[in-house]
């Protein structure tokens, strides 16, 4: 394994009795980097995830973290990597200071509970219980335990579901700083926008498999038609004109006249519109360069929408 390889899964295979949940998976996860598992509910992340982590046993294949071998040194692994789990269960009638404080004994190397809090913003909070937190804050605690035993490796699964936006953008924040801090961050998600927010490789994966894996800008980049261009005017547009200009592949109809031309080169769409709308003495009122999204990528690839 290369020196600067964290994870590497080669062939992975889950089954539950007769269900396969993930079926021959491979990647790599390098060092300093937040990687992304893309895809809906059943897709197989958490299974994933829980398999690296050594809460499960593939059923085959091999999975090494930090140059370890996950059935062999599952120890040593878990001393040096901080898991968020789905879901997370907590002692009820004891303090945010008082569960840092215990989960840290469980570790040889660990960081203390005022350091943790700040790091998520709860200094504030030190001495209630976690029944006393908003939903946001309960994930920001969660974030906190995660980092206990001051980890190379952070493993999120989920980590934003259930939040409203505000709350979602500020666990990006909190998570963003996790990562200058130096730490390799692994996550999971179903929000397209976090993924490209955050991640600097993604494998989106369906029914199982992994079925791309590149930048968000390269899986964009690969689209057939990667830009789309929106147009708007004082009147209706002549449609089959608009189809005719250079570089535009398809044209889709939207509300009140407007249309969006899907093109491959934005650039020399754009100079055609242009030139088109000034040879006719045609007013545009709107006109706007959309890339497409991680989204469109997994339509492309699946078929299927990203179900919530």
């Amino acid at each position: 394994m290369a020196v600067d390889t964290v994870i590497q899964v080669r062939d992975m295979v889950k089954r539950f009795g007769e269900v396969e949940a993930v079926r021959g998976v491979s990647f790599e996860v390098h060092g300093g980097e937040v990687f992304g598992i893309l895809g809906p509910n059943g897709a197989g992340k958490t299974t994933t995830l829980e398999t690296i982590e050594g809460l499960l046993q593939p059923t085959s294949g091999r999975t090494e973290v930090l140059g370890m071998d996950v059935r062999q040194h599952p120890k040593e692994i878990k001393e040096r990597i901080g898991v968020q789990l789905q879901a997370s269960a907590y002692f009820e009638y004891l303090t945010l200071t008082e569960i840092l404080k215990l989960f840290g004994s469980f570790y040889r190397r660990r960081l203390s509970p005022q350091q943790l809090l700040e790091t998520v913003d709860l200094v504030d909070k030190a001495n209630s219980t976690l029944g006393k937190l908003s939903g946001g804050q309960k994930q920001r605690f969660t974030l906190a335990a995660s980092l206990v035993n001051d980890p190379e490796l952070v493993i999120l699964d989920e980590p934003t579901t259930g939040l409203d936006p505000q709350a979602r953008r500020s666990i990006w924040e909190f998570i963003q700083e996790i990562h200058r801090q130096g730490r390799t961050i692994v996550l999971t998600t179903h929000y397209m926008e976090e993924a490209q927010t955050l991640c600097q490789r993604v494998a989106i994966m369906d029914a199982g498999v992994i079925v791309a894996l590149d930048t968000p800008a390269n899986l964009v980049r690969r689209l057939p038609v990667p830009y789309r261009i929106h147009v708007g005017s004082e009147g209706p547009l002549p449609l089959d004109e608009l189809r005719g200009l250079e570089a535009v592949q398809e044209l889709l109809e939207g509300q009140d006249g407007d249309c969006y031309l899907l093109v491959t080169d934005p650039t020399a769409a754009l100079t055609a519109l242009l030139a088109w709308a000034r040879e006719r003495s045609i007013h545009l009122e709107h006109l706007e360069v959309l890339s497409a999204t991680l989204e469109d990528v997994f339509l492309e690839l699946t078929g299927n929408e990203l179900r919530e």
